[in-house]
């Protein structure tokens, strides 16, 4: 009796802190940069099968928690499949600890989707758009990224 209220307890809260994750078409995404014209908008596209993409996931997340003068809007946008997103990228959340901005992009066809986002996009990931329009900065870059190089954009 007591080992299954355990369980119970157990499965609430793991369940308590889940993060669902949202989906997003296309639209919704330059919707996202539109409404934020003011500040510094940083758009990564990754997958959790994607090794480089996992790995430079902490060095966004650290980037945008740190107080700038001017305001960083990211957003992670997963690719991975539909049948698995919800439970993968969950999973990593919480493995991790993250705390951010995901979503899920509900787009399959690549073609449609990657010249809206960049008209040279081939489709690798991760991939990344950063836009900071008081600047006049707008850079995509289809690879993956150090901390120092990430922190340099920015700049």
């Amino acid at each position: 009796m007591k080992m299954s209220l355990l369980f119970i307890c157990f499965f609430c809260f793991i369940n308590s802190h889940a993060q669902k994750i949202e989906a997003w078409k296309i639209n919704k995404i330059n919707e996202f940069i539109s409404t934020h014209e003011n500040d510094i908008n940083i758009i990564n596209f990754w997958a959790t099968f994607c090794k480089p993409c996992v790995e430079e996931l902490p060095y966004f997340i650290k980037l945008s928690q740190k107080p700038n003068a001017q305001k960083i809007n990211l957003i992670l946008v997963s690719l991975d499949t539909k049948a698995e997103y919800q439970k993968k990228i969950t999973s990593l959340i919480n493995k991790q600890h993250y705390i951010s901005n995901f979503k899920w992009l509900d787009e399959t066809n690549a073609d449609y989707f990657c010249p809206i986002i960049d008209s040279n996009w081939s489709g690798s990931i991760p991939a990344t758009l950063i836009i900071n329009k008081q600047k006049g900065f707008k850079k995509f870059i289809e690879s993956s990224l150090t901390e120092e190089e990430l922190s340099n954009y920015i700049k």
